[in-house]
């Protein structure tokens, strides 16, 4: 980023759009990840949502893209992890929706250096709900949230901030395919439903330095750029092809343990055991 785009990340919490995928890598990745859905009946899985990028190796060159990196390494440093990724998947006419909230509340990170590389997979427009943030909220500290586990709520408690938000000052962010936007971890954002007739999609990134810490149990990620001088999250490894046994079993013993840390005090072991519709947010 220029040194203008970054002191604008500073003061909004929000950059976008960031042109970065070609419309043939774009197509390209949408038909592996419909191909996917469709084995999975459809929609996929709350379970392989979650790190699909330990059973896909396109997803592992997704979240290494080096485009996406020089932008993040302007925000977090030269040594980054990607802690998770997981997509955002709205059918035509799905009522489906994400309410008014931050992202930090749930993650029990020891920092809000965390920044989200939000892919678009497809058109994100008013027209099929793109996501919509409020600018400058990222200067706040954590907020209340209070959970719904509302079955049309893509989050993954149904979490919503517990204090007023002047949604008036709501930026939509427009995207093509193949761009992506930035926002800090304490930015307030959601997205209403997709009444529209084309699906809407994208593939959200989550980045942190090296020096975060995980508060609340053992937790694993992906080096995708520099060198790792904390070693506190145990280093994830890379996929040779698609969903191999031996990655298959990792990434159900990582994602698991990820949901203990997500789900922590509402009695919810599992991404399976919830009503969350494949978000991990």
């Amino acid at each position: 980023m220029t040194r203008l785009s970054e002191q604008q990340f500073q003061r909004d919490g929000v950059l976008f759009p960031i042109d970065v995928f070609r419309r043939d890598e774009v197509d390209a990745s949408r038909g592996r990840l419909e191909a996917l859905a469709r084995a999975e009946g459809g929609k996929l899985s709350s379970g392989t949502n979650q790190k699909p990028h330990l059973l896909l190796p396109w997803l592992a060159d997704v979240i290494r893209e080096p485009r996406i990196l020089d932008a993040v390494e302007s925000v977090l440093g030269p040594n980054i992890l990607c802690w998770a990724s997981g997509f955002f998947w709205k059918p035509a006419g799905d009522p489906a929706y994400i309410s008014w909230h931050q992202d930090s509340t749930y993650w029990g990170l020891s920092a809000p250096d965390v920044v989200t590389a939000w892919v678009a997979l497809s058109e994100s427009n008013q027209a099929n709900g793109a996501m919509e943030v409020i600018p400058g909220t990222h200067l706040m500290d954590q907020v209340p949230h209070k959970d719904t586990f509302d079955d049309n709520n893509l989050l993954s408690r149904g979490q919503e901030v517990a204090v007023e938000i002047d949604a008036t000052r709501a930026v939509r962010l427009d995207l093509r395919p193949g761009e992506v936007s930035l926002h800090h971890v304490r930015l307030v954002h959601g997205s209403p439903p997709n009444p529209s007739n084309e699906r809407r999609i994208g593939f959200a990134i989550r980045y942190i330095p090296t020096s975060v810490r995980q508060l609340h149990g053992d937790d694993a990620a992906t080096l995708v750029r520099g060198v790792d001088h904390f070693n506190t999250f145990e280093h994830e490894p890379v996929p040779t092809g698609d969903l191999q046994p031996e990655m298959v079993r990792l990434h159900q013993e990582l994602t698991e343990r990820s949901a203990r840390i997500l789900y922590r005090g509402t009695g919810i072991k599992s991404y399976s055991d919830s009503a969350a519709r494949g978000a991990y947010r």
